[in-house]
């Protein structure tokens, strides 16, 4: 590989190079000083053989730009990247300390130094992988150990840009075995990758797996000769187990890294948020085995399981079987034996049937016998509710389940039961499925539930019951669930702490519980809308079923409907001691969110939540959600990825994860997310919304009016799309067309019998008159959206849009209802009701005045401005016009641009392009003509195809003149 001569000692751009650190296939690795923020730095120079004609290197420097974007402990960061005669120069984070490949030469690993790299680097992964970044060539070498036990990924993007560029450098006969045409270095690479086929995130949980096993015996599970005897290996061979290579390795890191080398991806670990889980729980068992002391047979002894006030200890066997420690007695030696051989052989047996907290089980539809339709439904999700609310019993989610029943080809409205569950149990990687099935004798029913072990098809545990009559079965359900928590592995103390009974945490009514099981499913398959009639009818069956209060609130709240969504939420907080311990953390949780409005007090139920059931994508969910309400972006960011590594397969989680990588800059990663998305077939109207408004910060009209024809017809969806592009004919000055656009929108949301939503809709419309001067229109619009609906976000937009428009009157009546009626409500207190009186202020010419009731704002100006989909920046956009009147150009020019420069967050609303009028104005007034003139013609260059007749355009246009 040729060297790039003589540039020890040159300054490239602003970095001085040190000296030369190492070279590879890769490419050359010098230390250099970044002489502008004095720190080192290591620059990476490709191989000249490798130089890439100018449109991929375009494209190589975008992929580093986003390989850029992953912020993580365990990834070498890349700063950025530079040119050098005309071959791109990537900046990175200097390292030091040695690679995994060195590391691994002086034998295998500790396990506790192993397990902790292998945390480390799954976790690393994990993050990349969320945001649609594949390595491709996870290898010891790409592997760099800063510490003991601490691990930093290398060159991670590069092997997908590199092999572009190789590909069109090798010839025809060499590409069949040279590197980098494949992506990947060939001893590390996956099965679908030695068969070039379409690669996913599971192709580098594969070499991850490779790692694994290298580093925990030293040498590698597939080695062949040559390249062709390598790929054979990789494709049919089966490693020598690494126990036999290195005995001193748990036998549960065998299995984890066996799982890893699955040759079929589907049977795979799916995630590395997964194989992290497995290792955190082995190197947790690891370390708490090792602080044990251990306890002597004669310390060992018999006791009664009905012995009163025996201590225990929960969730192990030595609790189940009734023994206790520390009571010494004496007794023949011959008898110590006996009861010692007996306890090991007890502790095998159990610990091959009972579960971790690690292990998944999947949940079978019930097999009914009965011919009843009302069980086809009520009792899996009546064992769901009881089981769910286990924080020991890990449930495979509904999303999982119907993703791989599509992979098996198979429809996911479909019963699962049988081979079909024990076939995806396996897929999914879980260890055990339940089964349950209802059958009549005579005038009675017999429920069994069978725990079965997927690999095996062998019965774990089971349980049977008998009900006397249909009404008795709930009852009979939920003490073989119990009874089937504690043979499973969950302590009694957890079983009884959290074991509400079914009827109790959900509904005595089969016929309410089967209602709303299909309003679960029909919101899975249909949307928010599919699902209200079904949960609208389980609550004419049991009115006291705080559940589907609480999934009505949801739907309600999803769709717009805040007024129905804080009803029905108001009536599963009074109900809340009729559900599970989970249930009142989601109801309690929701409650302060959207009914009081009291965000720290969500937060800080949402906390307790996640801390409770670690494994509830919710709550994490709630709390990033919480926090985009507050404009704390880089939380609700950090909260929203936790959510999605526990739950990869929601779309209102991918949706918030957009939403937080738009306000942070980072567009083209919101695009990724939303696409990968979709392509997963989570599928609504938010997540086309967010790649609508993707799409216009491209200026990708195709792309945004593909949004707009997905939405067309779609009840309770089209209405937002059809806002949306009101919106963005009102920034581009086109209000004619706009006004047409929120017809549109109002009348499809009513057709859905959603008011509420069609009453934002007007006063959205009614804010855009308001701030180009139509104040008759604005008032007019305002009044339109109140008479549809009077609640309380519609009054609150209201009092903005007329406070605006100059009827202070009207507003101040409106501010006056919003403080009795939300006095604690965070964003309606911090956010809204000071833009609304400070725009109040402004028309009794009280500049000053609203600029001090504006400071109570600023911590929350960068929200999104809920219920709208945009964070409209009002309080800045209102401070800027006031400092203005005030004649405060300086402070007036910096709070417009502040609009400006979160265009990420203000999207397609249009005081995103007000505000470059407001800039222009705040410029003449500093006497700065040469950048007013610029701000003027960037206003004016946006409203080229401007209705004419618009007041503000008007006077835009002879400001403009005047400084020519």
């Amino acid at each position: 590989m040729a060297t790039p001569p003589q540039l020890i000692g040159q300054t490239i751009s602003h970095y001085r190079i040190l000296r030369e650190l190492g070279s590879g296939g890769m490419g050359v690795v010098y230390e250099a000083e970044d002489i502008r923020l004095g720190r080192r730095v290591a620059l990476k120079f490709l191989p000249e053989n490798l130089r890439p004609e100018e449109r991929t290197l375009q494209r190589f420097e975008r992929e580093a730009r986003t390989a850029s974007s992953i912020n993580h402990p365990s990834i070498c960061t890349i700063y950025e990247v530079e040119e050098h005669n005309l071959q791109p120069v990537i900046v990175m984070e200097l390292l030091e300390g040695e690679s995994l490949k060195e590391r691994i030469r002086r034998g295998p690993l500790r396990n506790n130094e192993l397990l902790d790299l292998g945390i480390q680097t799954a976790d690393a992964l994990e993050a990349a992988h969320i945001k649609g970044m594949i390595h491709r060539d996870i290898k010891p070498g790409n592997i760099f150990v800063i510490a003991p036990g601490r691990a930093k990924i290398l060159d991670f993007g590069l092997a997908k840009m590199m092999s572009t560029v190789a590909a069109a450098d090798q010839n025809e006969d060499e590409s069949l075995t040279a590197e980098g045409v494949i992506p990947g270095t060939t001893p590390y690479m996956s099965p679908e990758q030695v068969k070039g086929e379409e690669i996913d995130g599971r192709s580098d949980l594969f070499s991850l797996g490779v790692v694994l096993y290298e580093m925990a015996t030293g040498v590698r599970p597939f080695a062949g000769k040559n390249r062709i005897l390598t790929h054979d290996a990789i494709l049919n061979a089966r490693p020598a187990p690494p126990t036999t290579l290195n005995p001193a390795l748990p036998a549960e890191l065998e299995q984890i890294i066996n799982r890893c080398l699955e040759k079929d991806r589907n049977l795979r670990y799916q995630h590395a948020s997964e194989i992290r889980a497995d290792l955190q729980s082995l190197k947790r068992d690891l370390e708490s085995t090792s602080q044990r002391t251990p306890v002597a047979a004669e310390q060992i002894v018999l006791s009664s399981p009905s012995s009163p006030g025996r201590p225990t200890v929960p969730g192990t066997p030595l609790d189940r079987m009734g023994l206790r420690r520390n009571r010494k007695f004496v007794i023949p030696g011959g008898i110590v034996v006996v009861v010692a051989v007996g306890v090991v052989a007890f502790l095998h047996t159990q610990r091959a049937t009972a579960l971790t907290e690690k292990d998944t089980i999947v949940l079978a539809d019930f097999e009914n016998k009965t011919g009843d339709p009302v069980f086809d439904d009520a009792l899996k999700q009546a064992l769901l509710v009881d089981l769910g609310q286990s924080p020991f019993l890990n449930i495979l989610p509904d999303r999982k389940m119907a993703a791989t029943l599509r992979m098996m080809g198979r429809s996911p409205d479909q019963p699962a039961t049988g081979e079909v569950v024990r076939e995806l149990c396996q897929r999914v990687g879980s260890k055990a499925m339940l089964a349950g099935s209802i059958s009549s004798l005579g005038n009675e029913y017999v429920i069994g539930l069978n725990a079965i072990n997927c690999s095996t098809g062998d019965t774990l545990v089971a349980e049977q019951a008998r009900a006397s009559s249909k009404s008795e079965v709930l009852k009979s359900l939920d003490n073989s669930a119990s009874a089937l928590r504690t043979k499973l592995g969950e302590s009694l103390v957890s079983v009884r702490r959290f074991g509400t009974p079914i009827e109790e945490a959900s509904t005595p009514s089969l016929e309410a519980l089967k209602a709303y099981s299909m309003g679960r499913r029909a919101v899975y398959f249909s949307g928010d809308v599919a699902g209200i009639p079904y949960y609208q009818q389980a609550l004419e069956l049991d009115p006291n079923f705080a559940l589907a209060y609480r999934a009505l609130s949801v739907a309600y709240m999803n769709l717009g409907q805040s007024t129905r969504a804080t009803e029905n939420l108001r009536k599963a907080f009074e109900l809340k001691e009729r559900v599970s311990e989970h249930e009142k953390y989601s109801i309690s949780g929701r409650y302060y969110s959207d009914v009081t409005g009291e965000l720290d007090k969500a937060n800080h139920i949402y906390e307790l939540w996640a801390e409770t059931y670690p494994r509830d994508f919710l709550a994490p969910l709630n709390l990033g959600d919480d926090y985009m309400r507050l404009g704390e972006w880089e939380k609700s960011l950090h909260a929203t990825e936790a959510s999605l590594r526990l739950e990869p397969n929601s779309g209102v989680t991918n949706s918030n994860l957009a939403a937080a990588q738009f306000a942070l800059h980072h567009p083209e990663e919101a695009k990724n997310t939303v696409e990968q998305a979709i392509a997963h077939n989570m599928d609504y109207y938010d997540l086309r919304l967010d790649l609508y408004h993707a799409a216009f910060l491209r200026g990708e009209q195709e792309l945004m009016q593909q949004q707009l024809s997905w939405a067309a017809g779609r009840s309770g969806e089209e209405d937002w799309l059809l806002s949306a592009q009101s919106d963005t004919e009102a920034y581009f000055g086109r209000f004619s067309a706009a006004r047409e656009f929120t017809r549109r929108a109002v009348d499809s949301a009513q057709r859905a019998d959603a008011k509420e939503t069609a009453a934002l809709w007007q006063v959205n419309a009614a804010l855009r008159e308001a701030e180009v001067g139509n104040v008759d229109l604005a008032r007019q619009f305002a009044l339109a959206a109140l008479a549809l609906v009077d609640g309380r976000d519609v009054r609150t937009a209201a009092a903005l849009a007329l406070a605006r428009a100059g009827d202070t009157s009207t507003a101040q009546k409106l501010v006056e209802g919003l403080n009795r009626d939300c006095p604690q409500n965070t964003i309606v207190q911090g956010y809204w009701l000071p833009a609304i009186l400070a725009a109040i202020e402004i028309h009794k010419q009280d500049p000053g005045k609203a600029v001090q009731i504006l400071q109570t704002a600023t911590p929350y100006e960068l929200a999104q401005s809920q219920p709208f989909r945009v964070g409209m920046l009002y309080p800045t956009y209102v401070r800027g016009q006031a400092l203005l009147f005030a004649h405060d150009g300086r402070q007036a020019a910096a709070e417009f641009q502040k609009v400006i420069d979160h265009r990420e967050i203000v999207l397609n609303f249009p005081v995103g392009a007000l505000a470059r009028l407001g800039l222009a104005r705040a410029y003449t007034m500093q006497s700065d003509s040469a950048h007013a003139k610029a701000a003027y013609k960037d206003f004016l260059t946006l409203w080229k195809d401007a209705d004419p007749d618009l007041p503000v355009l008007k006077q835009a246009k002879a400001e403009y003149a005047k400084l020519q």
